[in-house]
């Protein structure tokens, strides 16, 4: 009898690669009272990159250019100062450049990156302006249980939306020893988070290392169906933050959220109150929080995006209706919320906000126009945003 060896060719696995692309045209028009002119805004930008992927690996780069089409507008580094602020210089800048590895149960990515973390309000993507912020970091994701997840990472540079022109108090890159952890666990009542937040913003120019900060807290975030158009959500989080590294001041400030959003078919109804604590009123003793993604909070008008020295309530409702499938687009929304803001600390009226939005998509595209309607009592000066904005996306 003859025994025969059978061998079976082997094949090297493929290299899946993925091209990226999006591109984002928007016109912003700012009036602001104290200001001598209005700002007018066409911007342009454009991300192009490749993502190569084999057996859990990962490679990304990923580069940007943001055009100023008309530039009637203060960019904060360039333009007429007496124009209001529209944070949306010109660039062309490595956006991303990462390697990530992933399994069931863990992931590491190393390099330029983006990172989100909760709902942005400390750690954040920044996406609404045109060249967003990433981060030089390496992130650890594991997954040792299915309901328990820790997220531990370490940055050592935040690449800020200055872009490469970036300097002084409003710079390219900010350096430091940044490290968030959040350790996850999902409850029958919703997601609990602890997390611990340190923001080393080790640069002189930027408030001479005053955003510098250490922040302990928790987050739960859930949602329960009454029904399959019956659905309410919610968000409880508490933060304590006080300075770190080399900030001169020597604080202790607070921060409560609390959140609710019940959805009725397309209907959805929103309410909040949200506190970002003063300590004892002296100019970034506040509770701050320079890394997160601050649009999403406290008015689109931007009033709001370093905490005053008393803090900041915001007690804010809203509401929206979507259709989805409707004269021939994929989805279409319309949105507004009410915000009334005073301090956290002697209790002034600081002022009122209302924010619009309405939305189309179709397939890949997103057409939105949105409105910010900012009076003030107190605090800052009247101001009316208004955008129209395209996005499409690959």
């Amino acid at each position: 009898m003859t025994a025969l060896a059978l061998a079976e060719p082997a094949y090297a696995q493929d290299i899946e690669v993925k091209p990226l692309v999006d591109a984002r045209v928007r016109y912003e028009h700012v009036e602001q009272d104290g200001l001598a002119r209005d700002a007018d805004a066409l911007t342009i930008r454009v991300r192009s990159g490749i993502e190569a992927t084999l057996d859990g690996w990962s490679a990304l780069v990923e580069a940007q250019g943001t055009l100023a089409a008309v530039d009637h507008y203060f960019d904060g580094l360039t333009g007429d100062a007496s124009r209001p602020l529209v944070a949306d210089p010109q660039n062309i800048a490595l956006y991303r450049a990462q390697v990530r590895y992933q399994s069931k149960a863990f992931a590491l990515t190393a390099g330029r990156q983006r990172i989100a973390l909760d709902d942005e309000r400390f750690v954040g993507n920044v996406g609404f302006r045109d060249n967003a912020q990433t981060f030089d970091a390496v992130r650890a994701e594991l997954m040792p249980l299915p309901k328990l997840k820790l997220d531990v990472a370490y940055a050592w540079s935040v690449r800020t939306i200055w872009g490469i022109d970036g300097r002084g108090a409003r710079p390219q890159a900010v350096g430091g020893d940044n490290v968030f952890a959040n350790l996850s666990y999902a409850t029958p009542i919703g997601t609990l988070t602890g997390f611990a937040y340190l923001v080393d913003q080790d640069e002189a120019a930027l408030q001479e290392y005053r955003l510098s900060s250490q922040s302990y807290g928790a987050r739960l975030a859930g949602s329960r169906a009454f029904s399959p158009s019956t659905k309410l959500a919610w968000q409880l989080s508490y933060a304590r933050q006080s300075d770190w590294h080399r900030n001169p001041n020597r604080y202790h400030a607070n921060y409560y959220l609390a959140d609710a959003t019940l959805s009725l078919g397309g209907l959805s109804l929103n309410g909040g109150y949200e506190v970002l604590g003063a300590d004892r009123g002296v100019p970034f003793t506040s509770f701050q929080t320079p890394l997160g993604t601050n649009f999403k909070f406290q008015g689109w008008a931007d009033k709001f995006l370093t905490t005053p020295p008393n803090g900041v309530r915001d007690l804010y409702l809203g509401g929206g209706y979507g259709w989805k499938d409707v004269l021939g687009a994929d989805a279409i929304t319309l949105a507004g919320t009410w915000h009334r803001f005073r301090s956290d600390r002697l209790g002034e009226h600081y002022g009122k906000e209302i924010d619009l939005l309405a939305s189309v998509k179709l397939r890949r595209t997103l057409v939105s126009l949105r409105h910010a309607r900012y009076r003030a009592d107190t605090f800052a000066t009247d101001t009316d945003k208004t955008w129209v904005q395209l996005d499409w996306v690959y």
